[in-house]
């Protein structure tokens, strides 16, 4: 969607921009430091819950409504969805595409990001390199599941979830035997992916903006710990990313259609596995390892997305 033409002044210098900022809970980090980063800058961020709209259709056009008024009078959205009101965030994020209004990472973007199978899947048909991984549902296929992903210990995933909830490691086929029979019977589909040894614990995230990596960590497990998720206690240090790991981050952005995406990377012995692609990445354990301002470069690269590219101003002599 092409965005909305938002002139220059005549001194060249970029307009301010009143942005939405879709986020459900406003002491969050990443919520506090974008309100902070866009101050800052001089524009107007509000903060708007999703589930407190209500969507519109029919009549005079979509609108979304808020605290009784209509949500028209904005420049860009910057979608922060939540998993657990995907649904609902997402169809909020999808009705202000439908107004015009332009929007970072748009719906059908981040509903691909937040479904691991399809992510995979569009992933794996680009050629970007990810863990072996198999998905099935009858117990007759569990051992030839663990023999495609070079055998046990494997790991198991939930296809929705997020900061390592949902991600267990099964060490034995039995374990693996017990474990999926459990989710299986309620009602859940499971990945089984490779457990990539020679990680250790460890995985890069890499923050991706546009078509450039802007920030990159190593995240390392706790100790008795094979998750290196920062909210599971691990903890990340900067790293400067070699060619192979910017590329495998950036097209792995392009394929799932995001602008802004958080994308976990396992250490390979052939290079990296991509792992999963976050939408809505946090990004305090990126600010702290890298001392880096990211939610002013969020802030920057929203408040240019819906920046036509405009020729500087010229004053015309007159005749």
């Amino acid at each position: 969607m092409a965005p909305l033409s938002l002139p220059l002044p005549r001194s060249g210098r970029p307009r301010l921009m009143r942005i939405v900022l879709l986020s459900k809970n406003t002491r969050l980090y990443s919520t506090r430091r974008l309100v902070e980063a866009a101050g800052g800058a001089g524009h107007e961020m509000m903060v708007v819950d999703p589930l407190e709209c209500t969507l519109v259709l029919g009549g005079e056009g979509p609108d979304v409504i808020w605290r009784g008024s209509p949500l028209r009078d904005v420049d860009v959205v910057l979608p922060r969805i939540g998993t657990n009101i995907t649904e609902y965030g997402v169809a909020v994020v999808a009705q202000f595409g439908m107004m015009g209004i332009p929007v970072v990472n748009d719906a059908s973007a981040i509903m691909r990001s937040r479904d691991k199978l399809r992510c995979l899947q569009l992933l794996a048909r680009k050629g970007i390199d990810i863990p072996k991984t198999v998905v099935a549902r009858s117990p007759k296929e569990i051992a030839k599941a663990i023999d495609l992903v070079d055998g046990t210990p494997v790991i198991l995933k939930l296809l929705q979830g997020t900061q390592g909830v949902g991600v267990m490691i099964a060490e034995s086929r039995q374990a693996v035997e017990s474990v999926l029979d459990t989710l299986w019977g309620l009602g859940q589909n499971i990945l089984i992916q490779q457990f990539v040894a020679e990680s250790k614990g460890r995985d890069i995230r890499a923050l991706v903006l546009g078509d450039r990596v802007v920030a990159a960590m190593e995240r390392r497990a706790r100790m008795g710990e094979f998750r290196s998720n920062i909210h599971r206690g691990g903890y990340g240090e900067i790293v400067k990313l070699d060619a192979r790991y910017t590329r495998a981050a950036v097209e792995a952005t392009r394929v799932v259609g995001l602008q802004i995406a958080g994308v976990d990377m396992l250490v390979g012995k052939d290079g990296p596995k991509v792992m999963e692609i976050n939408s809505s990445p946090g990004f305090e354990g990126l600010e702290r390892a890298t001392g880096r301002d990211v939610a002013r470069m969020l802030v920057d690269f929203t408040a240019d997305f819906a920046r036509p590219v405009v020729r500087p101003y010229r004053a015309v002599a007159r005749r």
